[in-house]
């Protein structure tokens, strides 16, 4: 009888434990939060972006904008009744990280969507993560083309972005230097392992001779260099009238400075890498003049939202706003929108409400969806004066 006792009483601590051992706790948003429970009262959205790293600026900046729109939003009564909840991960700058960060909330943290990473080589590692677990990745900054769609063009369907893509940009600059420039011919120095900066030189080639330009001459660099002293001799020997420079503000910084202190003194043209203020950090002010980038966004526009933004973030941050904190706090917005107009927290949902998008308007300015995920919408050009990001002009699209 007691044997019998002793033995039922084991089972029963036996089951117990496997059963202890089966639950886990509630994830809470942080971090590191390894397990996310549904919790009705949140919609829980997963961010994964730059926080450390060669682009932690992009990243930071983003997220920054990001968290000062779910403050605001959530201050206001959230979204369907519920709050939003950030998932915020480090993908430390790293392609790899990337996917493993987007792995981990597509499957582990109960998340609706997707937000980030900043740059595209980072985005495009995150895909395939969002594409097979059918949640939709939205980022702001992705530029490059191909981020919505596959090598045989057809649209990803749960891969959106908010931002123009590098060609546009490209043909955008190509124009501004044939025509508000006067100038007839180029020079190209880009990024060979960089995507983004390929795809800019690309297109800013194939639009500029296209004007009746010529490029004299191409020359290239890769990431985590500091001496470009003897390729700008080379681009500065061919004589041209402007120089192109698709980029990141780390390498673009030693590149201006560096070719002002050649005597290499054109215009030098970009894109929206230059958006950082390590930029003036880098290059020194005084070298950051006759500097031109497109860019998404102008601190010095005066229409009524983007002043209450400009102020809203400088009370909470204290500092100005950038373009990446303005397109992460647009990011926000817009998925509020989408998870309104789909009338539930469901990732299908979703999806089709970000198709559908009309007229979404934001401090980067107003877009409809296309086809192909991306937005249409207009680009600013932005001229350096003594390191100061100056509004140049607003360009629509054709």
């Amino acid at each position: 009888m007691k044997r019998s006792l002793l033995v039922l009483l084991s089972l029963v601590l036996v089951l117990s434990l496997v059963a202890g051992c089966g639950s886990s706790p509630a994830g809470n948003g942080s971090d590191d939060s390894d397990a996310a429970a549904d919790d009705s009262d949140a919609i829980r959205v997963g961010l994964n972006y730059e926080l450390s790293g060669e682009v932690a600026t992009y990243g930071q900046n983003l997220t920054d904008g990001i968290e000062l729109a779910v403050e605001e939003i959530n201050a206001d009564g959230g979204v369907l009744g519920k709050q939003i909840e950030i998932v915020k991960v480090d993908n430390k700058s790293e392609d790899s990280e990337a996917a493993n960060v987007s792995a981990r909330l597509a499957t582990r943290e109960n998340v609706v969507a997707l937000l980030g990473p900043a740059t595209s080589g980072n985005t495009k590692a995150a895909i395939p993560a969002a594409m097979q677990n059918q949640i939709p990745l939205i980022s702001a900054s992705a530029t490059a083309d191909d981020v919505t769609t596959d090598a045989d063009g057809n649209v990803r369907d749960y891969i959106f972005k908010t931002c123009y893509s590098d060609s546009f940009q490209g043909v955008i600059m190509a124009e501004f230097a044939a025509g508000d420039l006067e100038s007839k011919e180029a020079a190209i120095l880009g990024d060979t392992t960089s995507d983004y900066a390929k795809g800019l030189a690309s297109s800013f080639k194939e639009t500029y001779e296209g004007a009746g330009g010529s490029v004299l001459a191409e020359e290239a660099y890769q990431a985590g260099e500091t001496d470009f002293k003897a390729v700008l001799t080379r681009l500065k020997n061919s004589n041209p009238d402007v120089l192109f420079v698709p980029g990141y503000y780390e390498e673009v910084g030693l590149i201006v400075r560096q070719a002002r202190e050649l005597g290499f003194d054109v215009p030098i043209l970009g894109a929206d890498g230059y958006e950082s203020p390590k930029l003036v950090e880098i290059a020194g002010a005084d070298t950051l003049n006759d500097v031109y980038y497109s860019s998404h966004y102008s601190s010095m526009d005066d229409a009524e939202e983007v002043v209450s933004f400009k102020e809203g973030f400088e009370e909470k941050y204290g500092k100005e706003a950038d373009a990446f904190n303005a397109l992460g706090y647009d990011l926000a917005y817009f998925l509020k929108d989408a998870l309104e107009r789909a009338g539930e927290a469901d990732t299908e949902k979703l999806r089709e409400a970000l198709e559908a998008t009309e007229n979404f308007s934001g401090v980067t300015g107003s877009f409809s969806m296309d086809e192909f995920h991306n937005p249409v919408k207009s680009v600013t050009i932005i001229e350096m004066k003594d390191g100061v990001p100056t509004f140049l002009q607003k360009l629509d699209p054709r």
